[in-house]
């Protein structure tokens, strides 16, 4: 027979395009519009309508960048529209969308004049049913349209003014396109969906495959029964031709695919975070209209947050999303605030989110979520299923891990081992998008691309538009109907996320095994873009566990007189979870973003340093006497850990002799020379005599390299940036400093056009230098790094994260090991042999990479440790960290683990001096310096109990105590939410608890005061 194949598939898509699509709508008139343009930030919906609206023109320009428009449309439904079987009457609204890119463009919502919302308007979802306008032939409503500029630009990464509201000026982004009273033909729609689906499949299957060529004429059969000039009056032919094709049940080995309507909704990205709060009203309502036509379909949504700012400003939404949530319809998923990165948070801010994000969907919906929900973030800690899990959840989810550029990941479904050997059911779905429209083409991908045949059998599929949210919509639906059981195509079955991993559980019990973090291999320049932003949250997440710690110790030893401020703690640690998102703690948002979270930064900082000064007046009382205040879990200048105390004899002052035109600097417990160009030419600690500088090299090098990565410039450091590099090896100046006993070296230099000064700082008593670099940057599509070359032979880093630390290679001998060119450490890093190590800690820096050389002149190893201090990206931000930094870093020679823990709080924890009356002992104790302590505070319940979080931080098995220093009933473990739990190795005693914790064991306990 002649292969017509191409020909008729080539008619089949002119006849969709010129016949059907057309005939969806068979009659339109046009509304009236009106419409007021707000002159400022967004307005309350009953606000606006009160306001004088204008006569507006169809087809008229509109939308000055981030403005909103109101419109106003009103007319009558024509006596003879939708009284047929198979017409309804519709609102079709065009606000100049284009086809591309929903979520990324103008948006609007539909208000009635009572100012309840109807539905959103987006660019594949334009339609609102006559019904949903409060019945009868008049239509009136508004229309709240947001003129949100198209950020992305078509993925070119071109710079752009557009993401700062004071540069992105004021023309017109957008020209109003139809906006109509319109007869839906209810036949013709169902036809679209047919040949929509039947033609995907057609397009997925193999030529060599009957199955497709079936599928070829039944859709030719349809073309040929249809009349072209009457589509409408034929569609029920055209659907009989192909019902016989539809009706063809699926193989029984067809995978099997569970979708769940999703609307991934970035808290903040290519728009400010108050745009965001529109965007999930908008999403939400689609969502839950949608609901009211299909009570089948089902939709996860993540991120209390999101749902906290839907209670506070849509109530009426809210109320409604409550009714979907009790039929089953509208799931919470993920149990955290936001969809937060995991690279950066600290140990006690990710367990937090998961605190503050059930919490919120318990007290709210009566539901627990059991899975982590983190399809976009950008890799994942080897800290997470421990945390997960003490969370009281059991599975996990994400999809970014597909982006990676070198290596794939070996399974779809797995037990994922964290750091202490805590196991959790992963799911990575092989359809590799959380934003499926539930095409042949995705379902397709899904099931070719899943690694685990013949093991497991089944999937999971988020469908809807996404990123910049939409949701799912009635094609969507309408897809996932016609391929429940049809032949060629996966099984899809719409469920929610637990029921899919409650049956994938049933499907694969003997999981195969991952073990450690899930690193990233793209979006590595995360870890250093936007510096404030991070510096921010460093601070943040400190000055919370002060005021957290000196506000139960206030409490408990103050006898009541003080107040335990927990709203207002719970309000800061909602907005410092809220900056943690995935697009705004890794820097890759517009400049609005960033500029808000600065300013939440700032108000966290000042609502929280007068906590702790209420706390600490509290706690010492009136008097004249001088106290530190050491919130360090480790001793302090004579102060013990977690106590308020008079600090010890301060040692003699450091030694500072010139050498060479540099300087020599000696406290007794460390030797540092610095070279005439400011450079770390020797460092020796005195109790090992040990040189930790490699020969010949030098440490506080910085260096400048070219950063233009080949796409995603906010996100990615791509592996040629260091075949272009600047050593910023000559100093303008270097000169002796004093300052209350401590030895200065300030050193002055260029980094490109960037003046640069570094205070090179030995303080007495110190076990480490100090380096601090103050650079006003003005650098763009740069890098700087600053590095030291130590005389070390190691094999491996260890980098602390979330309640311990972990290893990686130092060398590349697979592409896995590679692909870690850039690594992600929290306050410490640490490069050691058996008995000599080096410790870097750091006050806001997280972008590190370590590298070993061997050394022609005597065959030593050199390890070389460098910390990326600033970057300058063009996209999203054009000016991203241009200004004033000032950037923290200490070394500490002659270093084990044990000290590493210790520099980082050291370095992130400054003296805090205050005057009063008297000292104050710690709350706790523990007996063994392996255990950590990182919180303390109150319960979350208002009963009074304190609550002590602690870890094993050296990564070994560790036994010790905890004991509680005031009067106690009983102590007990919980998990992160203070619910009590069994827990083998911890054995409550009379004034506390006896600990035998494996390495990096996370333990929560609740003290009931007497």
């Amino acid at each position: 027979m002649h292969d017509d194949r191409r020909i008729t598939e080539v008619r089949l898509a002119r006849f969709e395009r010129e016949r059907i699509s057309p005939a969806v709508y068979s009659r339109a008139v046009p509304l009236a519009l009106s419409s007021w343009e707000a002159p400022g930030e967004p307005v309350p919906a009953l606000e606006a309508m009160r306001q004088e609206f204008q006569q507006q023109e169809h087809g008229a320009a509109w939308g000055r960048p981030w403005g909103t428009t109101w419109l106003r449309l009103q007319g009558e439904v024509p006596e003879s529209w939708g009284g047929g079987m198979d017409t309804t009457v519709e609102v079709v609204v065009d606000l100049g969308f284009t086809t591309e890119a929903p979520g990324f463009q103008c948006e609007g919502i539909a208000w009635r004049p009572d100012g309840t919302i109807i539905k959103a308007i987006s660019p594949r979802n334009q339609y609102i049913p006559l019904k949903l306008l409060g019945g009868g032939m008049a239509v009136d409503f508004y229309v709240e349209a947001a003129a949100n500029p198209d950020m992305a630009q078509g993925w070119t990464f071109a710079a752009t003014q557009l993401g700062d509201k004071a540069t992105a000026g004021g023309a017109p982004q957008y020209r109003l396109g139809n906006i109509a009273i319109a007869e839906l033909n209810q036949c013709v729609w169902e036809l679209q969906q047919d040949v929509w689906t039947l033609a995907g499949l057609m397009e997925q299957l193999p030529l060599e495959l009957p199955r497709r060529h079936e599928i070829l004429r039944a859709l030719e059969h349809m073309m040929d029964v249809m009349d072209p000039d009457d589509v409408a009056g034929t569609a029920a032919a055209g659907r009989q031709a192909l019902a016989e094709v539809l009706a063809r049940p699926a193989y029984a080995s067809a995978h099997q695919l569970v979708a769940t309507g999703h609307a991934h909704i970035d808290s903040a990205w290519l728009w400010p975070v108050r745009e965001t709060v529109r965007k999930c009203a908008r999403t939400f309502s689609n969502v839950v209209a949608l609901m009211d036509e299909d009570p089948t379909f089902v939709f996860s949504c993540s991120s209390a947050q999101q749902l906290a700012w839907i209670k506070e400003l849509y109530p009426e939404l809210f109320s409604r999303i409550r009714e979907k949530v009790r039929a089953g319809q509208f799931v919470p998923v993920g149990g955290m605030w936001v969809e937060s990165d995991t690279n950066m948070p600290g140990g006690e801010a990710m367990a937090r989110q998961f605190v503050e994000g059930k919490g919120f969907f318990l007290a709210e919906f009566g539901i627990e979520c059991r899975e982590a929900w983190l399809p976009d973030s950008f890799g994942y800690s080897a800290a997470l299923p421990q945390i997960v899990k003490a969370a009281g959840s059991r599975w996990f989810l994400t999809q970014k891990i597909s982006w990676n550029q070198t290596n794939r990941m070996p399974h779809h479904t797995f037990n994922w081992e964290g750091i202490d050997g805590t196991r959790l059911f992963t799911h990575f779905p092989p359809v590799d998008t959380y934003n499926s429209d539930l095409s042949a083409r995705d379902l397709a991908h899904a099931e070719r691309n899943y690694r685990d045949h013949g093991r497991g059998s089944m999937s999971l599929v988020p469908f809807g538009y996404g990123d910049g949210g939409g949701g799912p919509t009635r094609e969507m639906l309408a897809a996932a109907a016609r391929t429940a059981d049809l032949e060629g195509s996966p099984k899809v079955r719409i469920g929610s996320a637990e029921s899919f991993f409650r049956q994938a559980e049933e499907d694969y019990p003997a999981l195969p095994v991952w073990v450690g973090e899930m690193y990233l291999e793209l979006h590595r320049g995360t870890y250093t873009s936007q510096a404030r932003t991070k510096k921010g949250n460093r601070r943040s997440e400190h000055l919370l566990r002060e005021a957290e710690l000196w506000c139960a110790t206030a409490v408990v030893r103050g006898g009541g007189a003080f107040e335990y401020p927990d709203a207002e703690l719970k309000r800061l640690w909602q907005l410092v979870l809220l900056q943690q998102f995935h697009d705004i703690l890794p820097g890759s948002s517009i400049a609005w973003v960033h500029q808000d979270a600065e300013r939440n930064y700032q108000a966290i900082e000042t609502a929280l340093e007068a906590i702790i000064s209420r706390a600490a007046d509290a706690m010492l009382g009136s008097g004249d006497r001088q106290f530190l205040l050491n919130a360090a879990p480790h001793a302090r200048d004579g102060v013990p850990a977690l106590a308020a105390g008079e600090r010890s004899l301060v040692p003699e002052r450091v030694q500072a002799t010139p050498h060479h035109g540099g300087y020599i600097l000696d406290n007794g417990l460390v030797r540092a020379v610095v070279d005439a160009n400011g450079l770390l030419a020797s460092l020796r600690d005195h109790a090992s005599g040990r040189e930790a500088i490699a020969p010949g090299q030098r440490g506080n090098l910085l260096e400048l390299h070219r950063d233009t990565p080949n796409e995603w410039d906010a996100w990615d450091i791509d592996e040629f940036y260091r075949r272009n590099v600047t050593a910023l090896v000559r100093a303008e100046s270097v000169r002796l400093a004093s300052e209350g006993g401590s030895a200065v070296v300030v050193v002055e230099r260029l980094a490109g056009n960037s003046p640069l000064t570094q205070r090179i700082t030995l303080t007495p008593g110190s076990p480490s230098l100090e380096i601090t670099t103050s650079v006003d940057w003005q650098e763009r599509e740069k890098l700087l790094k600053l590095g030291f070359a130590l005389d070390v032979r190691a094999d491996r880093s260890a980098a602390e994260t979330q309640f311990g630390h972990v290893f990686r290679p130092t060398h590349t001998n697979t592409s896995w090991e590679a692909a870690k060119f850039e690594i992600c450490a929290h306050r410490w890093i640490h490069v050691g042999e058996p008995g000599y190590g080096v410790a870097v800690a750091n006050s806001s820096t997280y972008g590190h990479d370590v590298g070993r050389s061997i050394r022609e002149s005597d065959g030593g190893t050199t390890t070389t440790v460098r910390l990326s201090l600033l970057r300058a990206p063009k996209f999203p931000d054009p000016d991203a960290d241009r200004g004033h930094h000032e950037l923290t870093v200490t070394i500490r020679p002659g270093a084990g683990i044990a000290d590493a823990v210790e520099e980082g709080y050291r370095t992130n924890l400054a003296p805090r001096l205050v005057r009063g009356g008297a000292p104050v002992e710690p709350l706790f104790s523990v007996s063994n310096p392996a255990l950590v302590i990182e919180a303390v505070k109150l319960a979350e319940d208002g009963s009074g109990d304190v609550v002590v979080r602690l870890y094993e931080s050296l990564g070994q098995r560790s036994a010790g105590t905890v004991s509680a220093n005031f009067p106690m009933k009983g102590a007990v473990p919980t998990d992160l939410l203070e619910r009590p739990i069994d827990a083998p190795g911890i054995v409550p005693v009379d004034n506390g608890a006896e600990l035998t914790l494996r390495p990096f064991q996370l333990v929560t306990m609740r003290f009931t005061r007497k």
